[in-house]
């Protein structure tokens, strides 16, 4: 293939080729090399996790959020994933010429109302403005830098055979939102966003349990199928879960079996995996449960001695191998 085209930007395979075969290519470092949410630096007898990302969303708002939500909140959860505490984010901004002022100002206090959720700042900046075409609107860089404690060892390789596999809520509800407000499809119930952030939940969680949680992965691009993939490879270990445990909306599976999406490939923006050890997950669950974000957590699978394969054991007793999107769903999801 000779030219990027969507599905490279998608979290599945092509995203996984691209970043093998030419990012690590060139960068190529053992820092880098782990392909974790966050990276974790050591600087001085301090443990940082550092992370960035881009948001491209179409349409900037929808049911639930904004680009500026999503922005801190997608960078906010990455540094979680790592076992962070969140501090100080930067924020870059790309718009196009013509967008409307009063959005964009709608879009920065969003980002600063959610900041102050979060218990984090944005201390640097930037912004380009570039000629009608040339941008969508509006594109947010994040970058973000967060602490972790020492007794919390939390990475995509920590995953142990008989670890019990945490999703902290239904799946699908913000791949569904932005699909519905993109092509104007209407349900008898507005489906929001899970647009959230993580950090919240797991206050007092990472103080407890952080050394029995062995890995965390937020299931965004490529959904729940994606990072279980990312899992088993990057730990060398099989996934094992059941459909029946995986909770769902049922306006988003409604939605999926109407438009025939798996609802295991849609992404996600409040949401964590968490595979922990088999004798602290279910004080882990209830925990997980006392506050909002979590209410629906579910224990769905567990940690294989098998190959790195994922697998699904059906609601009709059959089991299949969970792969990662082929291509691109549902593009500018995030």
């Amino acid at each position: 293939m000779e030219r990027i085209i969507l599905a490279h930007g998608g979290g599945g395979r092509l995203s996984g080729q691209i970043i093998s075969e030419l990012f690590l290519k060139y960068f190529d470092n053992p820092i880098l090399n782990a392909l974790e949410d966050a990276s974790l630096l050591n600087i001085e007898g301090k443990r940082l996790a550092f992370t960035t990302d881009s948001f491209v969303i179409t349409p900037p708002f929808f049911p639930g959020g904004d680009i500026g939500k999503l922005a801190v909140c997608g960078t906010v959860n990455d540094l979680t994933m790592r076992g962070a505490k969140p501090l100080y984010l930067s924020a870059a901004f790309i718009l196009e010429e013509g967008f409307p002022i009063s959005d964009l100002e709608k879009i920065v206090k969003s980002m600063a109302e959610t900041c102050e959720m979060a218990g984090a700042k944005i201390v640097a900046g930037d912004t380009k403005v570039v000629g009608k075409g040339a941008v969508d609107g509006i594109f947010i860089n994040t970058t973000g830098i967060g602490i972790v404690d020492d007794h919390i060892n939390i990475s995509v390789k920590n995953a142990e055979v008989g670890d019990k596999i945490i999703l902290t809520g239904t799946l699908g509800d913000h791949g569904i939102a932005i699909l519905s407000i993109r092509e104007g499809i209407s349900f008898e119930t507005e489906i929001k966003s899970d647009c959230s952030p993580l950090n919240l939940l797991f206050e007092g969680i990472f103080e407890k349990y952080g050394e029995y949680i062995h890995v965390m992965r937020d299931p965004t691009r490529g959904g729940l199928a994606a990072v279980l993939n990312e899992i088993a490879s990057g730990s060398g270990k099989g996934i094992l879960i059941y459909e029946n445990r995986i909770p769902y909306k049922e306006e988003v599976l409604n939605a999926c079996y109407m438009l025939g999406l798996d609802p295991l490939h849609l992404a996600n923006e409040g949401k964590a995996v968490m595979i922990v050890s088999q004798d602290k997950a279910e004080e882990i669950l209830n925990r997980l449960k006392e506050h909002p974000l979590g209410r629906d957590a579910s224990i769905i699978g567990e940690v294989l001695d098998a190959d790195k394969n994922v697998y699904l054991k059906t609601s009709i007793g059959t089991t299949r191998i969970v792969d990662v999107p082929a291509g691109e769903l549902l593009p500018r999801i995030c």
